[in-house]
């Protein structure tokens, strides 16, 4: 079983610490929420994992049958909640480009149309700007590339907050069916998206991690409890 496993994760700005040592285990064929307030520190904790920032303490490893290491910036697929795609380009001609440079990683016959098709990427849409394009098409985009080189893990800072309903279902459709071969976690501070398309429920809170009992997760029960810790987060 494949795991991506934090140990004593630390960071700090300033005076400020944001983890404080955080430890978890998160394997392969789950999807994981990460729940917590505006300013708990989920996007610094993505940022260490995918190499944006150096924790300034712990390390993350990934875990599978040949043993353990560290884990590298190649083994993540990061969607940032605001895009970060180079907007002189088309659609088309950006995957073109992501494929050419990561040909040696890619085991795939699929072609670039096959795989906008994948995504519902309409035909007229795939030519024009990427400047032109809308939040949420910029996201599928973001989203399409960790498709094509498949890491074993996928970090996904709030990306389905910026898609229409019918989007937003198409894309959950999808994350459920790669889950199989990825560690997937999906960030977010809205509880119902979180229940909604998540395996497992992880709090970060006081710069730590805590996991909710799965079985409570559809649950009263769930909410009051994740309202209950936030809010004592949030007094102290």
């Amino acid at each position: 079983m494949t795991q991506l496993t934090l140990q004593g994760i630390t960071k700090s700005f300033g005076e400020k610490q944001v983890l404080k040592g955080a430890d978890f285990a998160f394997e392969k064929g789950k999807i994981y929420g990460l729940l917590g307030r505006n300013g708990a520190g989920k996007t610094t904790l993505f940022n260490c994992l995918s190499g944006e920032t150096p924790p300034d303490g712990g390390q993350a490893l990934l875990v599978d049958e040949a043993g353990a290491r560290p884990l590298q910036e190649g083994d993540v697929g990061y969607v940032f909640s605001t895009p970060i795609l180079p907007e002189f380009l088309t659609g088309y001609e950006f995957v073109k480009f992501f494929m050419d440079i990561n040909r040696e990683k890619i085991h795939s016959s699929m072609g670039i149309d096959d795989y906008f098709d994948l995504i519902r990427f309409a035909p007229e849409d795939r030519h024009r700007l990427i400047k032109n394009y809308s939040h949420g098409m910029k996201n599928k985009v973001q989203m399409l590339c960790f498709i094509i080189a498949k890491p074993p893990v996928i970090l996904l800072d709030e990306p389905l907050t910026s898609f229409d309903v019918v989007v937003a279902l198409e894309m959950k459709n999808l994350l459920r069916e790669m889950k199989d071969e990825h560690i997937i976690v999906f960030s977010t501070h809205i509880l119902q998206l979180a229940t909604d398309l998540c395996d497992e429920i992880v709090l970060l809170t006081g710069g730590e991690l805590e996991p909710v009992d799965a079985s409570i997760i559809h649950s009263r029960e769930f909410e009051d409890r994740v309202v209950e810790l936030l809010k004592e987060e949030g007094h102290d």
